[in-house]
């Protein structure tokens, strides 16, 4: 009985070795700004000058979405995501030791450039390996990832009260991050390809329901003979752009832009907007906030029941939560308290929670397999550029008219986002 449930865990072997690469991925990000005071102390730079280098991550980070998935449809997921893996732990090691400002800058990139190929690939890849349980696995994924930017404070206080190693106390985590991480690349892959089919796929069949049956014919950049018919060759540009001819993939991808734009601009300002909206106190605005992200251990249900029920529905039902949260957030401003208004906030949270790995399940269902990676790739350079340009548009209308009628631009967009996968939902049915 033991050896039995042993054999049936370790069928989650791969999903285990990437949702860790991926907790990691998001612990090196988030563990930047809770080190920007001690980073000054180091090198006695400007605010902006700290600010330019999570803009440095973030910015090398959007860039890397299309290029990676381009790559895996070229050259397989595994070997993709190793190599971003080892160059993000290039990027952590090179901090390891003092060095000038202009070190941690172009370190910092390389981790940027390492960890953007970490989602992209991943879901793609996640998506393969586990057809059966593709909603239950991308929730279990992404909450790892949530987990890593809650995980990262309390450990950059922990480490930097640490002896030195090699340099400042500070650059220990770096040093873990890194050898974690090259480790986790080993990993991947030993562990990966056995459940995979295409280009990633092991000569020999593995046991499990999830594996391959190993009758799957792949080119050597990654496509299935049985995908290419008249389609332009898997990796040119033309073929990414004429996905989006299929009113079904441009629908959606309307959704997930409507979201970004209008999850990114509430997360950017929610304790701002508490504070100078409302009557609560900064305190209790913050610990609202932090309420938005301890629920999202709801992208575990969310998942699972997108494999029972369907993607469309599940997204429907997150969406509608996620705007009536909203809607009460702003509804609430002037007579709610902190019980109603943190029952508004937690709505918020759990309907954008539970949207988030149901995307990625919808959209890996609906691209076909040969360009998968690149197709969702260049989703979430979309995707990442409206949430980019949330906080921006936020900030100017919130100065402008005020803070109601900008949060009430995202409450519009994610309404939007809510009609248009109903449209796309009663298509379906």
């Amino acid at each position: 009985m033991v050896a039995g449930r042993l054999g049936r865990l370790a069928r989650f072997d791969a999903l285990a070795a990437v949702a860790v690469l991926w907790f990691l991925g998001k612990f090196v990000r988030y563990a930047l700004p809770p080190l920007f005071g001690t980073i000054d102390e180091t090198y006695g730079v400007s605010r902006a000058a700290l600010g330019g280098v999570f803009t440095a991550f973030m910015l090398v980070y959007a860039l890397t979405q299309f290029p990676s998935g381009l790559l895996a449809d070229r050259f397989g997921s595994v070997r993709v995501l190793a190599a971003g893996a080892l160059v993000a732990a290039a990027g952590a090691l090179a901090l390891v030791v003092d060095s000038p400002f202009l070190v941690l800058v172009g370190a910092v990139a390389l981790m940027g450039l390492g960890t953007g190929t970490y989602k992209t690939v991943s879901v793609e890849l996640l998506a393969r390996a586990y057809p059966a349980r593709r909603g239950r696995t991308l929730g279990i994924f992404d909450t790892f990832g949530t987990f890593g930017g809650v995980a990262a404070p309390a450990v950059v206080v922990a480490v930097t009260a640490l002896p030195p190693v090699l340099g400042a106390p500070w650059r220990t985590l770096f040093l873990l991050a890194g050898v974690a991480t090259v480790g986790l690349a080993g990993v991947v892959v030993a562990r990966v390809p056995p459940r995979l089919s295409g280009p990633d796929a092991a000569p020999a069949v593995t046991d499990g329901d999830d594996a391959s049956d190993g009758s799957s014919t792949a080119n050597p950049d990654g496509s299935s003979a049985a995908d290419q018919g008249d389609r332009p060759d898997p990796g040119s540009l033309r073929t990414y752009l004429d996905l989006f001819r299929d009113v079904r993939f441009s629908a959606f991808v309307a959704v997930t832009v409507c979201f970004g734009f209008a999850y990114n601009g509430a997360v950017a300002f929610l304790p701002l907007y508490l504070t100078s909206e409302t009557a609560l106190s900064a305190a209790t605005a913050n610990l609202l906030f932090s309420a938005l992200f301890v629920v999202s251990l709801v992208q575990l249900v969310s998942g699972e029941a997108s494999d029972r029920a369907g993607a469309l529905p599940v997204l429907a039902a997150s969406l509608g939560v996620a705007t009536a949260g909203f809607a009460a957030v702003l509804a609430l401003s002037s007579t709610g308290g902190p019980l109603t208004l943190g029952a508004a906030v937690v709505a918020l949270g759990l309907g954008s929670h539970g949207f988030r790995p149901v995307r990625g399940a919808y959209l890996m269902a609906i691209l076909p397999d040969d360009v998968a990676g690149g197709g969702l790739g260049a989703v979430r350079t979309l995707l990442m550029g409206a949430g980019a340009v949330g906080p921006a548009v936020v900030g100017y209308v919130s100065e402008a008219v005020g803070f109601r009628p900008a949060f009430g631009l995202l409450a519009a967009a994610l309404a939007a986002a809510l009609a248009l996968t109903l449209v796309l939902w009663a298509l379906e049915r």
